[in-house]
């Protein structure tokens, strides 16, 4: 589960910095202001990467729990 949360951070927090960056530099017109929408992108990418390298699924823990 705690997999499939950081997968969607960090595709969510990708796409949106990606657009971000267009929209500061003109490229695409966007609602939101481009600068909001960079930075919540970087917040969002970094912490679903670091998500999906320091956390263990809770499906890995409760193994982990029935086996020991």
């Amino acid at each position: 589960m705690i997999k499939i949360l950081a997968l969607v951070m960090t595709i969510g927090g990708a796409i949106a910095l990606v657009m971000g960056v267009l929209g500061i530099f003109g490229s695409v017109a966007l609602m939101l202001s481009p600068w909001a929408l960079t930075i919540l992108g970087f917040i969002f990418f970094v912490a679903g990467i670091s998500m999906l390298k320091y956390r263990k699924d809770t499906d890995e823990v409760q193994a982990q729990r029935q086996s020991s």
